[in-house]
C-alpha cells in the first residue's frame, strides 16, 4: 500500500451491464443509469483523484500521516488534473457538472485539489474522514525496510486488514473511517458530481466498498499518481464504478 510513482498508464472502464439486462439501442444511457446497473435513482457520482507526486512517494515510501508537498512535476501532474475535469462537462464525466471538491487535510491532497477547485471556480472543503492511513512506525521506509525492521509483524500486516502497523491504523479501521465518510457525502450530496482528492488507501477503500470486493482488491489494484476513478453510489445502496486509475491527463517527467 506504499505510494508509487510507476509510469504505466491503465485505463478500465469497468462493464455496467447487469447479467439479464438488455439495453435499449437507442437509449445507450437512460437515466440515472438505473436499466444499465439495476440500481435505482441517481447517484452520487465520486471522482476520486489522487494527489501529485511527492518526494516520499519518488522514493517508493511508506507516505501516511506524515505532511510532505508537492514536487514541481506533482504540481504539474494536479494541473493536468484540473484542465480534464474544468473541460466542458468534465469530458462527459460529469454531465451535470461537478458542484464541490472535496480534500483529505494532508497538504499533498489540498494542493492538488485547491488546483483542481480552481479552475472549476468550484467551493473547497477539507474532510478530516479522506486522511491516508497511519503508518505509524512505518511511516517514511520503504517496503524492504519495514520488512527488515518488523518481519514478522509486515507479514502478518500483509496477510490480514485487521492487523495495524506499529503504532499505526489497520486498514480495517481505515475502511470503517470512509465508509462513514462515504455516506456523509453521498448524504450531503445526493444526485450530484464531487471530485474526492485523497490517496491510495481510502480511495482503494471506496472502489472496494463500490465493488462489494474482500479485502484482497487492496493488494491487486494500482493507483497511479494524479490518477482518475470514478464510482457511482445511489440512494438504494448500490453502486457502480465507472473508470479506473485514468491518467490520460497526467504530464511525464
Amino acid at each position: 500500500m506504499a505510494t508509487s510513482d510507476d509510469p504505466e498508464v491503465t485505463v478500465a472502464p469497468l462493464p455496467e451491464v447487469a447479467d439479464g439486462v438488455t439495453p435499449e439501442d437507442d437509449d445507450p444511457e437512460p437515466e440515472g443509469a438505473a436499466a444499465w446497473t439495476g440500481q435505482i435513482g441517481s447517484p452520487t457520482r465520486l471522482l476520486l483523484l489522487r494527489h501529485g507526486q511527492t518526494e516520499l512517494s519518488i522514493q517508493h515510501r511508506y507516505s501516511g500521516l506524515g505532511d510532505p508537498e508537492l514536487t514541481a512535476l506533482g504540481q504539474d501532474q494536479a494541473a493536468g488534473a484540473a484542465a480534464r475535469l474544468a473541460a466542458p462537462e468534465a469530458g462527459g464525466l460529469a454531465p451535470e457538472g461537478i458542484v464541490a471538491v472535496l480534500s483529505s487535510p494532508l497538504r499533498r491532497a489540498r494542493q492538488t485539489a485547491a488546483a483542481v477547485a480552481e479552475a472549476l471556480g468550484v467551493p473547497m472543503e477539507v474532510r478530516d474522514g479522506l486522511v491516508e492511513t497511519d503508518f505509524g512506525g512505518w511511516e517514511g521506509l520503504t517496503f524492504a525496510e519495514a520488512g527488515e525492521r518488523d518481519p514478522e509483524l509486515h507479514a502478518k500486516w500483509l496477510g490480514d486488514e485487521h492487523v495495524p502497523p506499529p503504532g499505526g491504523e489497520s486498514f480495517a479501521t481505515v475502511g470503517a473511517r470512509v465508509a462513514t465518510e462515504r455516506a456523509a457525502i453521498v448524504a450531503a450530496y445526493p444526485g450530484q458530481t464531487v471530485v474526492v482528492v485523497s490517496h491510495v488507501t481510502p480511495i482503494k477503500l471506496l472502489l472496494r466498498q463500490a465493488l462489494a470486493g474482500g479485502p484482497e482488491i487492496l493488494y491487486r489494484l494500482h493507483l497511479d499518481l494524479a490518477s482518475l476513478s470514478v464510482a457511482d453510489f445511489y440512494p438504494d445502496g448500490g453502486a457502480s464504478v465507472r473508470l479506473f486509475n485514468d491518467t490520460t491527463h497526467v504530464p511525464r517527467p
